[in-house]
């Protein structure tokens, strides 16, 4: 789950933000709120044969023990709306079992999770439950003993001893929640756990998983793509740079048709493999960008925030694809979700700068194509190898020479458990360049968005009842980068460059171009 071609998950700058961190993705044995009751809706049809069937939930928890319901502190100002604290389903009790082992996993991933302070808010949390358990118990028991026949004296000094026990119940409440909103907001910083065989390091660890052709040689004096985009009338940075700001541009003739035939081209070819086609949303509430484990309000975030309001402009189509079933149970038989998803893209690239982002590698809007699953736990393993063999297959039909790296544990973003980068080689820049990644993120996503499924019962006479309801686990969540247009036209221009100034278009892309076989100079 990187955040494909232009930057990693942790960055994403805004209009106007602050720091809200990452959730983990452990599971939840204590709740933060209230076990939610589920109504089911409409059945829901896309394009493909699959249909599905999923109910909406009012919590994204699940779980097994629940903390009673604490009394709502009043706002400061009447004036000011509060904003509720969305909570993530985490495993407290398998954080304090294997301390070590998530302790590991922060230090290798450079998080600044704090660990122990998480823990010593759980065991508080717990107490200040246990005390409220047994406060309730005994005003249960004062309550019972007013029902009887009572002689005044003792009637009253039990109204007292309600009172007593209501006074103090409100305030330990009030403590529960302080509590449970502050581990909350340090849990949700740890990050997810790490596949076994990620290297452990920065990026420079990383390992080379596969690599594809080889560069090509020319017999002439190349262009980047920056000079061939002038030359051939492709592209006018100036002018965007008057009208939007450094790091915008025009597309302009055969990089119109380009951009337009490369979206065209990748859709098609992922929905060859089972993937429904989907346009998306490109403003979201800030909450699902941070449940999708990005943060958009950090000193160096790429998200950009409207001011005044809690929407961002995505950096991705991932987190309106996240979205789409948040706080849904599905049935097991729609799984799995494959969807593709063609948006544009907005980031601040904040702090980027230098010849590596010449032209079109580092821009602040552009368009990509996307691709998501929604698995069963057991399946995303094998699913992130096909989103791989996907891209691969992809760029290798483009004729591209490319290599596959399997990013390193400081590399990987709080939310990816594995994460495979592709970077192409790109002659004019002289380097490669990241054109895609593929990540999966287990249950880290599908925990803070509240995203599960049902399994169906596996027994051939099952009980009749509420007994006969399996309990409901988290989905797994992957997605990976189909196409990453500015890059692409990047790989394209200068691979393809001729002598005579002129870039040849590939043949697989040409039907999706009106037949154009070639971009040559418009002025001699």
């Amino acid at each position: 789950m990187g955040l494909h071609c232009c930057l990693t998950k942790t960055n994403f700058q805004t209009l106007k933000l602050a720091t809200i961190p990452c959730s983990s993705s452990f599971s939840s044995s204590v709740s933060l709120s209230p076990l939610p009751k589920i109504r089911t809706i409409a059945t829901i049809s896309f394009p493909t044969p699959r249909h599905f069937l999923f109910a909406r939930a009012f919590s994204s928890t699940a779980t097994q023990t629940t903390i009673p319901p604490a009394v709502s502190a009043p706002a400061k100002d009447s004036n000011k709306a509060v904003k509720p604290q969305w909570k993530a389903a985490i495993d407290f009790k398998w954080i304090r079992e294997n301390k070590e082992a998530v302790a590991t996993n922060i230090r290798i991933r450079n998080s600044n999770a704090n660990l122990e302070l998480v823990l010593e808010l759980y065991d508080k949390l717990l107490n200040v439950q246990k005390e409220v358990e047994r406060l309730r118990a005994e005003r249960n028991v004062v309550a019972s003993k007013m029902k009887g026949k009572l002689e005044p004296s003792e009637r009253q000094k039990l109204i007292e001893e309600g009172k007593n026990l209501k006074e103090g119940l409100v305030t330990l409440e009030e403590d529960l929640l302080k509590l449970t909103d502050e581990l909350q907001k340090e849990a949700q910083s740890i990050p997810n756990m790490t596949h076994p065989d990620v290297p452990v390091g920065g990026e420079d660890a990383s390992t080379l998983r596969n690599m594809v052709g080889e560069p090509r040689k020319f017999s002439f004096p190349i262009k980047d793509h920056a000079q061939l985009g002038k030359d051939l009338d492709l592209f006018d940075f100036d002018a965007a740079a008057e009208i939007s700001g450094s790091k915008f541009y025009y597309l302009k003739n055969e990089a119109v048709l380009l951009e337009m035939g490369l979206v065209n081209w990748a859709v098609s070819e992922v929905m060859k493999r089972g993937f429904t086609p989907l346009t998306t949303p490109e403003i979201v509430r800030s909450s699902v960008v941070e449940k999708c484990g990005f943060q958009p309000r950090g000193t160096n975030t790429q998200v950009y925030s409207i001011e005044g309001g809690d929407q961002c402009l995505i950096g991705t189509a991932e987190i309106p694809l996240g979205g789409i079933h948040m706080d849904s149970i599905l049935l097991e038989s729609s799984l799995p979700l494959k969807y593709v998803a063609f948006s544009h893209c907005f980031r601040t690239e904040a702090g980027a700068a230098g010849t590596a982002t010449r032209g079109l590698y580092r821009v602040h809007q552009f368009s990509k194509v996307e691709m998501f699953v929604l698995c069963r736990p057991e399946e995303s393993d094998s699913f992130h190898q096909e989103l791989i063999e996907i891209e691969e297959s992809l760029y290798s039909s483009l004729g591209l020479h490319f290599k596959t790296l399997d990013m390193a544990s400081e590399d990987l973003g709080a939310p990816a458990y594995r994460k495979f980068d592709v970077e192409a080689w790109m002659p004019g820049l002289e380097r490669y360049g990241e054109i895609s990644s593929a990540s999966n993120c287990t249950d880290y996503q599908s925990r803070r968005l509240g995203i599960r499924f049902r399994p169906e019962s596996s027994s051939s006479s099952p009980r009749k009842g509420k007994g006969n309801s399996a309990p409901t686990q988290f989905v797994h969540t992957l997605n990976a980068t189909a196409c990453a247009v500015p890059r692409m036209i990047i790989c394209l221009l200068e691979n393809y460059q001729q002598e005579d100034g002129s870039v040849i278009i590939p043949e697989i892309l040409r039907p999706f171009m009106g037949g154009l076989h070639v971009i040559s100079y418009k002025y001699k």
